[in-house]
């Protein structure tokens, strides 16, 4: 899969980032310049008993603050986002700071835009559906994973029907990510494992996605190697604060190399899986990840003996195949290493649902971008019994 001689494309990173232990501080010189007055903080429960945290935001941010919305939950609904936008426009917010993991950013890009046009978040289900920006938005992530403070996605679940819904346009990209290597070190070894790993099927499948190109590439190898090198130290040591801010860069570059060329056939899987059995999604495509990598490999031979480079694995004498091999091989024992599952009927699966999880991940608009095609239930299906 290597670049044609037609090769186009479009790359934009509209998000400025502020990184550094520490950085929440910029909080205030933020607000300030941009003469925001009226600020909506958007967390979870247990994020906002942290002092340390949501506290020192409060704090930071002082007399601008208008209200705290804190009922966010994993595998946020279309519920709360209609929720929060109601709050938002009741108080009359000039600005959003979301702080937490991926969940809360992503209902606070809802709140975003609920606050900006009005209405029910369902109306604004899908791809480019907005014509401008939504209400300015400060992104400080709690956990290393996502990369969504910098992305155009905001995955929000659909409880009552259990499936998610992705709404995807420029116009909710956050307008600022501050990276504060300081709070992420409170974040127990399994969520740094599952948050890591979701991180790296970003960067993986940006590469292999139909729409890869030469930046996003770049950022994604890069991701790969901090990834791969410091995931495995937080996770035995989540004080190491080095190891906790080259995650958090990690997550931000995957976040915007896929946010730029796609994802494929790992998170359309990962979304169906999440929507029905509730598996966070870090671990979804933790299981997924190295299967869906094996359904590629004929269309993906030189792009995964990339990424084995990026993985650090020596390629001596080794076939472009066979280097490609290893770096699957590697990232099952990755995911082994930190202790996720690696199967499906290890998260609760039951065989008999794999063909209804098949067709409806035909509907996942992230399939559209596999390097192999997949659009075929029984393709699908057959991905998933060796998942299974």
């Amino acid at each position: 899969m290597a670049y044609t001689e037609d090769l186009n494309f479009i790359f934009s990173m509209p998000t400025k980032i502020i990184f550094g232990a520490g950085s929440i501080k910029e909080l205030k010189p933020v607000l300030e310049e941009r003469g925001l007055k009226r600020v909506l903080l958007v967390t979870d429960k247990v994020l906002r008993e942290k002092k340390e945290i949501v506290g020192k935001a409060v704090e930071i941010i002082g007399d601008k603050l208008a209200g705290i919305f804190d009922e966010v939950i994993p595998d946020s609904g279309i519920h709360i986002v209609n929720s929060g936008g109601r709050v938002a426009r009741e108080l009359k917010v000039d600005s959003i700071v979301s702080i937490g993991g991926g969940s809360v950013i992503d209902t606070a890009k809802g709140i975003a835009i609920l606050n900006a046009f009005g209405g029910k978040i369902t109306d604004y289900d899908g791809f480019n559906i907005l014509s401008e920006r939504v209400t300015f938005h400060i992104a400080i992530p709690t956990t290393a994973g996502t990369g969504s403070e910098v992305t155009m996605a905001a995955v929000i679940k659909d409880h009552d029907a259990k499936r998610k819904l992705i709404f995807g346009d420029i116009h909710i990209i956050p307008d600022l990510a501050i990276l504060d290597p300081e709070l992420t070190l409170s974040l127990p070894p399994e969520i740094t494992a599952a948050t890591g790993m979701d991180a790296l099927s970003h960067a993986i499948e940006a590469m292999h996605s139909q729409q890869r190109e030469p930046f996003s590439d770049a950022l994604s190898l890069h991701a790969i190697k901090l990834i791969s090198t410091y995931l495995p130290v937080a996770y035995k040591n989540g004080n190491d604060i080095v190891a906790r801010g080259q995650l958090l860069i990690a997550s931000c570059l995957a976040g915007i190399a896929f946010s730029n060329a796609q994802v494929g056939l790992v998170h359309a899987l990962a979304h169906v899986l999440g929507g029905k059995y509730g598996i966070p999604h870090g671990v979804a495509n933790a299981i997924f990840l190295p299967y869906v990598m094996e359904f590629n490999l004929p269309e993906c031979v030189d792009v995964y003996a990339e990424v084995s480079s990026a993985l650090g694995i020596k390629r001596g004498s080794l076939s472009s195949e066979e280097y490609a091999k290893k770096g699957i091989e590697f990232i099952k024992n990755f995911v082994k290493e930190l202790n996720l599952p690696s199967r499906l009927r290890e998260v609760g699966v039951k065989k008999e649902d794999l063909e209804i999880m098949a067709e409806e991940t035909l509907g996942d608009g992230c399939i559209v971008y596999n390097p192999r095609f997949a659009m075929d239930a029984g393709i699908v299906k057959s991905v998933l019994e060796i998942a299974y």
